[in-house]
């Protein structure tokens, strides 16, 4: 059975015990987390798709920890203008562990 899920503008298909990183959240390590922007679920044999949401279905998952992503390296660069910009970033993150899907 897997769900696919909405959260921090982007979408997630989870089934129960994956772990994924999602946009931080600001809730603490150890806490319980409902989904209900539920937009389709699968259980192998039947499919059930939302417009745009599905109404009684929810996803739980547990806060597992929060951390930083790898850092990207960007370059602005305009030629023969003498000019070079070198920057870093680290997305934060929150890492969640899926314990249960529910299907109405």
């Amino acid at each position: 059975m897997y769900a696919v899920i909405m959260n921090g503008g982007k979408q997630y298909r989870v089934k129960e015990g994956q772990s994924i990183k999602l946009e931080k959240l600001a809730m603490d390590a150890g806490t319980t987390i409902e989904f209900d922007k539920i937009l389709m679920v699968s259980d192998g044999e039947k499919t059930q798709v939302g417009a745009p949401y599905l109404q009684g279905c929810t996803v739980k998952a547990d806060v597992v920890g929060h951390g930083r992503a790898e850092k990207i390296k960007i370059i602005k660069f305009k030629r023969r203008k003498h000019h070079l910009k070198r920057m870093g970033h680290r997305q934060w993150y929150t890492e969640v562990k899926i314990t249960g899907i529910e299907a109405a």
